[in-house]
């Protein structure tokens, strides 16, 4: 039943425009941003409607916002904060018109790129007025004619670079270093330029007060505007009055620090600037604890911090060419934040949201000083057990920044509290003086959102101008005569007949189908029909979609015609003799029938492709492969990237699944996933018969990948404390806003890094804080909001810094800069910038904070592992010389650096090793009535193996198992089955499940490994002379390889750089 369509039907149905309601003079519609009125703020967003439309009015957004501008805050005249919020998006790709973003044009006026900065997804969006991307000079006009300027009350603020000594980014450093201060030579998106220091006394920083930038400033009837994220909301009232200059004269100065702090209880009678600790009747013992808000005055701070625990080791300095075996034997912890215990205990889970330094430095002289990188790294939509829900018709919310309430805000008295990002004083809504948790009425302080510093908000209607999207499901694959040999549709179609009923949804969930090898193959599922029938459009070079409304049909309704087509589908092809692949047209139509709902496109692909639009030739040379020239990290087209932006403005996500055994081209493929805040997946060498364990590995992912929790239409926003500002940003979306992140689809399995500076000293605070807020459509149609504040201390000396660095952190976000310098420079360039910033840091920490100079390399406790991590980034995959690593492998670990969060980086960069022919119950964990031995963890060099023990070694995605030639005949046979050692199959990858105490440990210990991390790590079974065992060898960090060296001879190159 198939009918060839040929030309003619039309595309996809689009929504009705959106009708925008602009309620205020000059302010900014804006999505999360519901527009301020006298009594209280609504919240006018749009989830999810794109943020495209017509051209900009004028240069009215060309600083991307144009509200929030001059307004005197409370706390002062704040200074245009618009000034530096100029976005340059690294992304390769910029528009021609001044202020506007690049999704806002149709994908015909873009300009193509030379691709030189175009991997990676990190976006930097720096001040700069005239951003000069690889390729291409976009030229802003100068700042006198941005509207939002003539309003201000106060002085413009002339766009000066600082003097080099405050300014680290925008000095030139040498040619391998990350670290301001350190000089690096062009690409230049490593330039930032900060508006001169004199106009900045109250200037708000960007990353807390920019909750108005959608892009957009007057909107015409006709226009979307961009979906707003939780933070979106109209900063000011009225784009230029000083409406709130006297209402708290208590606030009048940058910042307040004179306030006592209140712990759970209030001191209703005393006046806001009384100091000293309220009666201690008011500390509450039982119920939920509020918080002792540590109090922000310096002579109070001083006695708080005395109960620090700050670990005596924490002082150690340590001679690294003495202590070598510095890696502890059990799972490193990050170090605890130097706090006062009431604050640390309400803080963020470092495992969603952590910081590179857990003591901020006061100035961003001292960061430079230090040469260590700050910036934060998250896992904001993690799968939690527990998960505070809030539904209330009143979301807190600051006035100026948009901060949602949250455990480290001041509570001046009942009535108002003190904002910890921007410290405006707000009043507290008569809604939130009851607890309906405790049902009190008076105690604000004790209600979930200020008890929790993790919390999740239903949005109430004001949050959306659309109703929230279905889920919406498109599968799209390749059938040419390649993919049939794979096999792989089989896997495929099983695991979603098996899981079918577990995709996330609801009664609206829709789904597709298309097919495509030289053509391009739809399936038309329409209830009433008694088979899918199969619709054919051979010209690629114009694609349409055939009757558009029959294609995407409702689960429920259609279920039985979806199960008929999964069943057939393996069969349909297997005698095709087509050989090419025509993927740039296939994802055009698969994008056309998308774009009216947005949702998810999950692509399979098993080959270059070679027809149509985004066709592609191979570039590697095998015996090239690792050559100094090399390397073709950067796109060879920009046709996906281009296509990812059309989706995410259409709030579309594509997955690229590549099961591939020859090369693909990831680079350039990647990007269809990496700029619409998708993933890619990657089988090399996928084949049913040749390779099992990759289909094991498939499907075990895929029904991960099937049911777990996903969130549409969503956008992401950081802000930080006034003083620090955002300016780069890591992982899969794209930057629609300064600092508005774009993620047409979010999932638990995704991490993100930012990298911040100091921007203003932040002398006059002794906390600082930081939050994510995440708006996305549930799979059930709920609008919600994920917000996660974390609260870190602020040191004025070079020790503190040094003692609060998280070096799990510094690693993961080096390697995520790393990936960036590979692409815009080379690889040798980052694989120098890495080693530089070892030898900057521990030079700094000799100069300036060891005051006599000892021989040896002395480095901080904090930073033992420092020098190890980076060698293990170096013979990374993403890194690595030699010629072993092939292209697609390489960019595909490339891709997993910068969308993976930190717990699984850390395990791909530094595998974990244990011993497991003893296992024993002592120290055993004890999960649901099982017992999970705990080995201790071991150091990767061969010296820690021994021929008469088996040692597994956990290296994120694979598991090996080593056994030793003079193995105990008890493990052979308790735990592998076999008789004896030369029995042990050459490729064994399952352990059998026998009747024995040891058999029960390992399985249940490898099992307890799995279990931990979203993708499924394949067990190999190593012996001597096993293929694997090179692979094995590999990760032992170290030791000496043929181009690598050992950790002993890294420390001495260390040292001897550090002592010159």
């Amino acid at each position: 039943s198939s009918t060839v369509l040929r030309a003619g039907t039309p595309g996809a149905v689009r929504w009705p425009p959106a009708v925008v309601v602009q309620l205020l003079v000059g302010g900014v519609s804006d999505p999360d941003h519901p527009l301020p009125t006298p009594t209280r703020t609504v919240v006018m967003s749009q989830p999810g409607i794109p943020a495209s439309g017509g051209a900009l009015t004028g240069l009215q957004a060309q600083n991307g916002a144009a509200s929030a501008s001059g307004s005197v805050y409370t706390n002062g005249p704040v200074q245009n904060a618009l000034m530096s919020s100029q976005v340059s998006v690294n992304q390769g790709y910029n528009s021609q018109l001044p202020g506007s973003y690049p999704h806002l044009i149709p994908a015909k006026t873009l300009n193509p790129v030379s691709g030189q900065s175009n991997y990676g997804g990190s976006q930097t969006v720096s001040p700069l007025s005239n951003y000069q991307g690889p390729g291409q000079t976009l030229y802003r006009p100068p700042v006198a004619s941005n509207p939002v300027t003539s309003s201000l009350p106060s002085v413009p603020v002339p766009r000066m670079p600082l003097p080099t000594s405050q300014n680290p980014a925008a000095t030139p450093m040498p040619s391998g270093s990350f670290l301001p201060g350190a000089n690096i030579q062009p690409p230049l998106n490593w330039q930032y330029n900060y508006p001169s220091t004199g106009s900045q006394i109250n200037h708000c920083p960007r990353s807390s007060s920019q909750p108005t930038i959608s892009g957009n400033t007057n909107l015409t009837s006709h226009q979307y505007v961009s979906s707003g994220d939780p933070s979106l909301q109209n900063n000011l009232t009225k784009s230029a009055t000083p409406q709130y200059a006297n209402k708290n004269p208590t606030m009048s100065r940058s910042v307040g620090y004179s306030y006592p702090s209140l712990p759970p209880g209030y001191q209703n009678t005393a006046p806001p600037s009384t100091t000293g600790m309220p009666p201690s009747s008011l500390n509450y013992s039982s119920g939920p604890q509020g918080f002792t808000q540590t109090p922000l005055g310096a002579n109070h701070l001083t006695a708080s911090m005395s109960g620090l625990s700050l670990h005596p080791e924490g002082l150690r300095v340590i001679n690294l060419l003495q202590e070598r075996n510095m890696l502890p034997s059990t799972p490193l912890q990050p170090p605890v934040p130097n706090l006062h215990e009431d604050i640390q205990k309400l803080n963020c889970n470092p495992e969603l949201f952590r910081c590179t330094l857990t003591s901020i430095p006061q100035t961003q002289a001292l960061l430079n000083k230090a040469k260590l990188p700050l910036g934060l790294l998250l896992h904001p939509f993690k799968d939690l057990v527990q998960l505070p829900v809030v539904t209330s018709s009143t979301i807190v919310r600051c006035r100026s920044c948009r901060t949602y309430i949250n455990p480290f805000v001041n509570f001046l008295d009942q009535r108002r509290w003190k904002c910890n990002l921007c410290y405006r004083v707000n009043d507290v809504p008569e809604e939130f003086m009851y607890n309906p948790l405790t049902r009190v009425y008076g105690e604000p302080h004790r209600r979930p959102e200020v008890q929790n510093a993790t919390i999740e908000f239903m949005a109430p209607s004001e949050y959306m101008l659309r109703p929230p999207q279905p889920p919406v499901y498109l599968f799209v694959f390749d059938v040419s005569h390649n993919a049939v040999e794979t096999g792989y549709l089989n896997s495929v179609c099983q695991s979603l007949l098996d899981n079918l009923d577990l995709l996330p949804g609801n009664t609206r969930t829709k789904i597709g189908f298309i097919t495509f090898d030289s053509t391009i193959h739809f399936y038309s599922l329409q209830e009433g029909l008694s088979q899918p029938q199969m619709l054919i459009v051979s010209d690629i070079e114009d694609v349409f979609i055939p009757m558009p409304e029959n294609l995407l049909v409702n689960l429920n309704e259609s279920k039985e015609l979806v199960q008929d087509l999964l069943k057939t589908l393996p069969q349909m092809f297997t005698k095709t003799l087509e050989t090419q692949s025509a993927l740039g047209p296939a994802l055009q139509a698969a994008f056309k029938l998308m774009s009216p709902t947005g949702g998810r496109m999950s692509v399979f692909q098993t080959q270059l492709p070679t027809l149509g639009v985004g066709a592609l030739r191979p570039r590697e040379e095998p015996n090239q492969r690792s050559s100094a020239k090399e390397i073709h990290l950067t796109p060879s087209t920009d046709f996906y990237k281009k296509l990812a932006l059309d989706c995410s403005g259409q709030q579309v996500a594509v997955d690229l699944f590549l099961l591939s055994g020859q090369y693909s081209d990831l680079a350039s493929l990647g990007c269809i996933s990496r700029y619409s805040a998708g993933s890619v997946y990657y089988y090399p060498s996928y084949h049913h018969q040749q390779n099992p364990v990759q289909v094991q590995k498939l499907q075990k992912e895929l029904q991960r990948y099937l049911t777990r929790k996903i969130g549409f239409e969503a956008v992401m926003r950081i802000r930080c404390t006034k003083g620090l500002s955002i300016h780069t940003f890591h992982g899969n979306f794209f930057v629609r806003s300064t600092d508005l992140l774009s993620l047409p689809n979010v999932n638990p399995d995704a991490g993100y890094a930012v990298q911040m500076s100091v921007e203003e000293s932040l002398t006059d605070t002794q906390l600082v804080s930081f939050q994510s807020a995440l708006l996305y459509t549930s799979s059930k149609g709920e609008r919600r909001i994920r917000v996660h504040t974390l609260c870190l201390p602020v040191v004025s000396t070079l020790n503190e810094v040094f003692l609060g660095a998280d070096v799990q952190a510094i690693s993961g976000l080096l390697a995520n800069m790393a990936v960036d310098r590979s692409v815009t420079a080379s690889l040798s360039d980052a694989r120098d910038a890495l080693v530089n910033a070892v030898i900057d840091s521990l030079s700094a920490y000799h100069s300036s904070v060891l005051s006599s100079q000892q021989p040896g390399l002395m480095v901080p406790f904090s930073l033992r592992l420092f020098p190890l991590f980076v060698l293990a980034l170096l013979k990374q995959k993403s890194f690595q010389t030699g010629t072993n690593a092939r292209l697609d492998e390489r960019i595909f670990a490339m891709c997993q650096v910068k969308n993976q969060p930190l717990v699984y980086l850390m395990l791909t960069t530094h595998p974990t090793l244990y011993r497991v022919d003893n296992l024993s119950d002592e120290g055993a964990l004890n999960i649901n009535d099982r017992t999970i031995p705990q080995p201790p963890i071991l150091q990767l060099s061969v010296e820690k193996l021994s021929r008469d023990g088996a040692f597994l070694m956990d290296a994120g995605s694979v598991l090996m198992l080593w056994v030793g030639k003079n193995c105990g005949q008890n493990f052979l046979s308790q735990v592998l089955g076999v008789q004896n050692y030369a029995l042990i199959p050459q490729t064994m990858t399952d352990l059998p499940e026998l009747d024995t105490p040891e058999s029960a440990r390992i399985i249940a210990f490898i099992s307890w490994l799995r279990e931990q991390r979203p993708f499924f790590p394949i067990l190999y079974v190593i012996r001597d002379e096993s293929p694997m065992k090179a692979n094995f060898l590999q990760n032992m960090v170290e030791d000496r390889t043929e181009s690598a060296l050992s950790y002993y001879e890294f420390l001495l190159h260390i040292q001897q750089q550090v002592n010159k």
